[in-house]
């Protein structure tokens, strides 16, 4: 008999939620819009998330057939923003909106808390910034000192709606913490974040392993829906549960995720540590790390300069390849991994055909990705093996073949990579599986699978050390 597992996926505009079977099969989904104002970049109502959360969760299952057995769902777990943080007073009603993780109003204080932490962790995570949750919270203390003996527990935008589903708020996972200063080799909340910074022991979680079952759903929760009191599973960040859904989570196996901007995580077995600070390093349940970093460079460009005629555009491309030009289709200034330039532009080559262009840039942001994975390998000693590809970047073909030639490794594309997804391999993790590998192999499925071209990759070979010394030329590495 298959069993279940409810991922919940809250974003930064709305939410969703997936019913998964046991072997990966999406039964159902619902998912909502928020009504926002205009401040939700740098607040919002915790309420307003759970409200609209538990009306989908309702309806969803409500409107199961009547063949689904309820008795076999039998967990649910939760993903939402890196470095939103909610104030807790002691009955667990929120003191104040979420300050979420893209409010700028804490940059000052994150350029206090890097410089104090950097004189204490000379090899762990020292990047933090206004997008940091421990930035937010001192921001929180000095902004509002007669608050703040009415605090008695700081959480992430995830412990909220494990906390209103289960009642335990003072549970959160190793991936949330990164951003609220927990030492994730030590495996503990550093003296300095009390010592120097002030933010007091008591109101800081007690830290799991991602996929931990922290309590079971409410009773009043489980009656009103009709279903068993199920298991509740800690919550983790966005971008870790999308990796989880594209079955990259052994070592040597990687995620590259290709949307408005691109995105890599993967898993080694030891800790990378960048002295420049491109990437950062979540550990692992299983006691691996995931380092990653997003650059800049992305897929915007297809969508504001070559939306029109795509396909075609594509199939010219096939015929195109290798183009032998150099293109970075960067089109914001300034770019953060794999290299770190501020004052970055892109390029292009002069007098060139629109198709023509199309190709080179996509080759363009395959070098990116190349140069991105050759700092990882260099970085930890470690081989890249695979490469699981999510975002609207994967879909087209042309562009996985450059991609696995540049690599010369090859690319899997995933059948399913949302962030709900992810929430629901967490969910059966270890209430069904044993770990989180087992339940992502069981449960993740691969569309399609693109093996490097070996003409093309020698062809590439040149061009991309070619477009490296282009980068050089312009200082930017």
């Amino acid at each position: 008999m298959s069993k279940y597992f409810f991922g919940l996926d809250v974003g930064t505009q709305g939410a969703r939620v997936v019913l998964v079977d046991d072997k990966g099969e999406l039964i159902a989904s619902d998912s909502r819009k928020f009504q926002l104002d205009d401040s939700f970049r740098e607040e919002q109502s915790p309420q307003l998330w759970w409200d609209d959360c538990q009306e989908m969760l309702s309806n969803l299952i409500k409107n199961l057939p009547d063949s689904l057995n309820r008795e076999d769902i039998l967990a649910i777990s939760v993903t939402s923003t890196s470095g939103t943080v909610i104030p807790l007073d002691i009955n667990n009603q929120p003191l104040h909106s979420a300050i979420m993780y893209s409010d700028p109003r804490s940059a000052e204080q994150g350029k206090r808390i890097k410089a104090i932490a950097e004189k204490h962790v000379p090899h762990g995570y020292t990047g933090f910034n206004a997008s940091s949750g421990i930035s937010k919270m001192l921001w929180y203390l000095e902004t509002y000192p007669e608050k703040v003996q009415e605090i008695a527990l700081w959480i992430h935008a995830s412990d909220y709606l494990v906390g209103r589903l289960s009642g335990n708020y003072q549970v959160t996972d190793y991936t949330n913490v990164l951003k609220s200063a927990y030492d994730l080799e030590k495996l503990e909340w550093p003296a300095y974040v009390t010592e120097e910074i002030g933010i007091k022991r008591e109101w800081l979680q007690e830290v799991v392993p991602s996929g931990t079952v922290v309590g079971t759903l409410l009773p009043s929760l489980a009656e009103e829906w009709g279903i068993p009191a199920i298991q509740v599973v800690v919550g983790m960040t966005d971008g870790c549960a999308t990796q989880m859904a594209s079955g990259a989570v052994k070592p040597g196996t990687w995620n590259t995720t290709i949307g408005t901007t691109l995105v890599i995580k993967g898993v080694t077995k030891n800790n990378v540590v960048d002295p420049l600070g491109r990437l950062y390093s979540h550990r692992h349940p299983e006691g691996y790390w995931m380092p990653g970093g997003a650059s800049n460079t992305g897929a915007d460009w297809i969508s504001l300069q070559f939306a029109e005629g795509l396909d075609a555009l594509n199939q010219a491309a096939e015929h195109l390849i290798p183009t032998q030009e150099l293109a970075w289709p960067l089109l914001q200034e300034g770019e953060r991994y794999p290299i770190m330039a501020p004052h970055a532009k892109g390029f292009a080559p002069e007098n060139i055909g629109r198709e023509k262009l199309f190709a080179a840039n996509l080759e363009g942001v395959a070098f990116i990705e190349k140069l991105a994975y050759d700092i990882i390998e260099e970085l930890s000693g470690e081989q890249v093996d695979a490469v699981y590809s999510a975002g609207g970047g994967s879909n087209s073909d042309v562009w996985l073949k450059i991609r696995a030639s540049v690599l010369n490794a090859p690319i899997y594309k995933c059948k399913e990579a949302s962030g709900a997804f992810g929430a629901a391999i967490m969910a059966a993790s270890n209430t069904h599986y044993h770990s989180l590998i087992e339940a992502s192999e069981q449960m993740t499925a691969i569309e399609k699978v693109v093996q490097p071209d070996p003409q093309l990759h020698a062809s590439y070979q040149s061009q991309y050390q070619d477009f490296k010394n282009k980068l050089k030329d312009l200082n930017y590495i």
